[in-house]
């Protein structure tokens, strides 16, 4: 099936009720972008912001007429009189196959490697995590995720406990099993989350050394040697005294998740309670590592 999309420019105030207005005249789908590299991190719980230029796009049926419904944006009193839109066919493609040809091995520091399910192993003789990562995040391709592999690949986890805090995938998870921790605890607030990680411990034979809980469900009493946690800066500011007292007195820890110009506050609010290294980069993400007092 082939699809036609009208693209234009709106702001943070009128974006969104602009695309409900198309999707009152038959749009399919409303896709919303930044349109001038304005990142936006670590929204409140609940809200979903916008950028200052909107980059607005909705998908239409092929033989959808679009000239009345350009006629009724440029009458509608948020848009600008100017407007300028674009109408561009789309190609049909198969987008899942698409990403899957586009999803190749990794290999993260000497042992390991992150294998997609549908690939072939490399390396037979390294320590491959068979991964897919379902609708939860987590593929390695990230540097945050990247530099967590790195930091497990680089420790001796035999007959450690540890803790995944925002397992998403499971990634971190089923590599610390593999590289040979006892047991590892995966904490995520997305059910979808839990049974990404349950899935993906299953297809490497690894589950039954995985426990998976949502927060409200964790055990109060849980200790760990070893706790990664790669969500963001302001829960993990927010989290710290939870996650400290997860961690034995000596245990190890890693936080990725956060920006370069993050680090440095971070790391210092964690000193409260850990020996904190200084921070390790990988392009414009940060990994703290520290040691439990």
């Amino acid at each position: 099936m082939a699809w036609i999309q009208l693209v234009f420019h709106s702001d943070n105030l009128h974006a969104e009720a602009l695309g409900d207005l198309l999707m009152e005249h038959e749009a399919l789908s409303i896709t919303m972008e930044d349109g001038k590299d304005q990142p936006i991190f670590e929204p409140k719980l609940g809200e979903t912001p916008l950028w200052n230029d909107t980059i607005v796009t909705a998908l239409f049926e092929a033989d959808m007429d679009l000239n009345p419904v350009v006629d009724m944006l440029k009458m509608h009193p948020d848009v600008d009189d100017n407007l300028k839109y674009k109408i561009e066919q789309v190609e049909d493609k198969d987008w899942v196959r698409e990403w899957m040809d586009n999803f190749h091995p990794i290999q993260f520091g000497h042992r390991l490697w992150i294998c997609p399910s549908w690939r072939d192993i490399p390396d037979p003789e390294a320590i491959n995590v068979i991964l897919d990562p379902g609708l939860a995040f987590g593929t390695g391709t990230h540097p945050t995720t990247a530099l967590c592999l790195e930091w497990l690949d680089g420790l001796d986890l035999s007959n450690s406990d540890v803790i995944d805090f925002g397992c998403g995938s499971g990634i971190l998870a089923v590599a610390a099993l593999k590289l040979g921790a006892k047991t590892v605890t995966g904490i995520d607030i997305d059910y979808q989350a839990i049974e990404a990680s349950k899935a993906n411990a299953q297809r490497n034979a690894c589950n039954d050394r995985l426990s998976l809980y949502l927060p409200e469900e964790t055990p109060s009493n849980l200790k760990a040697d070893i706790l990664v946690a790669n969500i963001l800066a302001g829960p993990l500011k927010e989290l710290a005294p939870q996650i400290a007292s997860h961690l034995n007195s000596g245990g190890k820890l890693a936080l990725s998740g956060l920006l370069r110009e993050q680090a440095e506050e971070l790391k210092d609010f964690y000193s409260q309670w850990f020996e904190m290294d200084a921070p390790q980069h990988k392009d414009d993400w940060s990994r703290l590592n520290g040691i439990r007092k």
